[in-house]
């Protein structure tokens, strides 16, 4: 399979200044960059589709091999159909933004500013849950027929605890049966 340097070279730079424009501040410029790499990709799709051959247009004396494959030319079309779609998206917030703002720039926001320089310790996400996370606690647990407090019951339940100790000797095995 050969491959069309020259389309490949023009889609390297498509994505080079796709990606530069995308990191400008101008809403602007990032609608460019945005429309820019659309293009990239619909050519990388083109030139991932191989050879130009006849149409899919199916013939008894034609091999299968000399046939086009019309997959990359649909997904190039629907690319097409969300590329506009993304670019109508943004033209509507360019618009909104100068009508509220008249600037193209995206401006730092303070409570942005705020957030990131928080430590990132949460202190409802990082704190010791308790054994009884229960909204009704018990005060004590009746287990095998003795009684024991609750947080020995909860502790009961963690892998490598002491708390277990010896059934009485009127129980019977778990499950019920002798």
């Amino acid at each position: 399979m050969s491959i069309n340097l020259t389309l490949l070279i023009v889609m390297g730079a498509l994505y080079a200044c796709g990606i530069y424009l995308i990191l400008e501040r101008s809403l602007t410029r990032v609608l460019l960059g945005l429309m820019l790499l659309a293009n990239a990709t619909n050519l990388l799709i083109l030139a991932a589709g191989g050879y130009a051959g006849l149409a899919p247009l199916f013939a008894k004396d034609i091999p299968a091999q000399d046939y086009n494959d019309p997959l990359p030319q649909a997904l190039i079309l629907t690319s097409i159909v969300i590329s506009f779609a993304v670019t109508a998206f943004m033209l509507g917030i360019i618009y909104r933004t100068w009508v509220l703002a008249r600037q193209d720039d995206i401006q730092d926001d303070v409570e942005d500013l705020r957030v990131a320089e928080t430590p990132s310790f949460d202190a409802e996400d990082d704190a010791e849950v308790p054994a009884e996370t229960s909204e009704f606690p018990l005060a004590t647990v009746t287990v095998g027929g003795r009684e024991i407090p609750a947080e020995d019951a909860a502790a009961e339940e963690q892998p490598g605890s002491l708390n277990v100790g010896p059934a009485p000797a009127k129980a019977g095995p778990e499950g019920g049966g002798k």
